[in-house]
């Protein structure tokens, strides 16, 4: 047990000292090549910052992995299992890569940009990766295949999306997303697999170096922002942990666990159900779904008064208080169902306040 935990430590120390070497040279060849997000109407900062931090994600993450499963060959001589859900992890987080890099690069269209993200989330269920079960939700158990599968993918789509957009000012979406993945190395870990945890710790090192430039960065010199490189590739890993995680598959090793959707749902709430309300919000108002304004949960927050640092602090807070309502009502033997409502009535009543108080302002 104390050793998976060194491969584990392993994983992540490797990925962030790689990534926290690589990045000084990431912004200087966006400073030599003009590559900077410039500032605007809905843009929090006011001077140009290079954008290309969330190209480090991917490299660092397998330098770290390879560097992890290199120590388990040598040292401990046992089978290491490689399923085929893990490969199509690494194509379609490669398309999703890829699509990133092009669309900080050069721009992309919105239309091709979701149809390739269309075509990487359809795999999952193509490799028998869905939510089958819904766990009492509604009184909802095992579903069928023609709901498994669209379902899926639009929680797939749904996730990657919410990462992205959701990726508004400094440490969020890498916070977010680090907190997450965090709680999925422990929970793979604790149900006995060895690959997840190492996936899980790679990624976490890697967006813990982008988190230190972003953050604490002097601009000019080494801040950066993740860009959509960055927030698409760790919505699309995440998105993988959150399906993989709540499944019920005996052959994959994933009994059935009462409490598996719930937590998925708990760790991935906040970003998700922010996308959700922005895009009904603009439905109502007679807006495009999809088109840009400043009215997600950051941008709320803000304009209460507080600053960056206070709103990620604040939104931070949030996610610790949805895992601990969660884990508490769950533990005092609360509905699956009741819990979820309990956090869309949570949620609302919050977003109702700070609009409130920001319309006082």
């Amino acid at each position: 047990m104390t050793s998976n935990y060194i491969f584990i430590l392993i994983s992540l120390s490797v990925s962030f000292i790689f990534s926290l070497i690589a990045t000084p040279f990431i912004v200087k060849i966006c400073q030599d090549k003009n590559l900077y997000d410039q500032p605007g109407n809905r843009k929090v900062h006011k001077l140009a910052i290079p954008r290309l931090g969330g190209t480090l994600f991917m490299p660092s993450m397998s330098v770290g992995v390879v560097a992890s499963i290199i120590v388990i060959y040598g040292n401990v001589h046992q089978d290491f299992e490689v399923y085929i859900s893990t490969f199509l992890l690494a194509i379609g987080s490669l398309l999703i890569y890829l699509i990133g890099i092009l669309d900080d690069l050069n721009g992309m269209k919105a239309v091709h940009k979701f149809c390739i993200q269309f075509v990487t989330a359809a795999f999952f269920p193509l490799c028998n990766l869905t939510i089958n079960n819904l766990h009492g939700v509604f009184g909802v158990y095992e579903i069928p295949l023609y709901i498994s599968y669209p379902l899926t993918v639009f929680v797939i789509l749904l996730i990657v999306n919410a990462m992205n957009l959701i990726d508004g000012i400094d440490g969020l979406s890498s916070g977010l997303g680090m907190l997450i993945l965090i709680a999925f190395t422990y929970l793979f870990h604790k149900l006995g697999f060895e690959l997840f945890p190492l996936i899980c710790a790679g990624l976490t090192g890697a967006v813990l170096a982008f988190f230190i430039y972003n953050m604490f960065g002097e601009i000019g010199k080494n801040k950066i922002f993740m860009g959509d490189s960055g927030s698409l590739f760790l919505g699309y890993v995440i998105a993988y942990l959150a399906i993989k995680y709540q499944m019920s598959n005996e052959e994959a090793g994933f009994a059935y666990r009462e409490e598996s959707l719930l937590v998925s749902w708990t760790l991935i709430f906040i970003p998700s159900i922010d996308v959700i309300r922005v895009a009904i919000m603009r439905k109502l108002h007679g807006k495009a779904m999809f088109d840009a304004d400043m009215t997600h949960i950051h941008h709320r927050i803000m304009q209460t008064g507080l600053d960056m640092h206070q709103t990620l602090g604040v939104i931070i807070a949030l996610f610790f208080a949805f895992c601990l309502i969660n884990y508490g009502l769950y533990g005092l033997g609360i509905n699956s169902t009741w819990i979820m409502l309990v956090d869309i009535a949570f949620y609302s009543l919050f977003i109702w306040i700070i609009e409130m108080i920001g319309k006082q302002r």
